[in-house]
């Protein structure tokens, strides 16, 4: 049998998605009060692309009722304001 009929690991199948990933830290993040940022300062940190987060945080902006996401500024890019629900 070749390992390559399947791709998938059981790595991939434990590991968490990407929005999970992102919600994970802003639950982390903001769990003390405000979180102000804008994607590319903390792209590195989540393991994602500035625009794979924007697309993300339109996103959760809707499904993660444990968060209040809100687009508050736009200046070079769009800044993001978190708290808790």
């Amino acid at each position: 049998m070749s390992a390559t009929a399947n791709p998938s690991t059981e790595s991939d199948v434990d590991s968490p998605s990407k929005e999970e990933r992102l919600k994970g830290f802003l639950l982390g993040k903001a769990q003390d009060g405000e979180l102000y940022f804008k994607s590319k300062f903390i792209a590195d940190e989540v393991g994602l692309s500035p625009k794979e987060i924007g697309a993300l945080m339109v996103k959760l902006t809707d499904s993660a009722t444990e968060l209040d996401i809100e687009k508050w500024s736009y200046t070079s890019a769009t800044t993001w304001r978190v708290e808790p629900a």
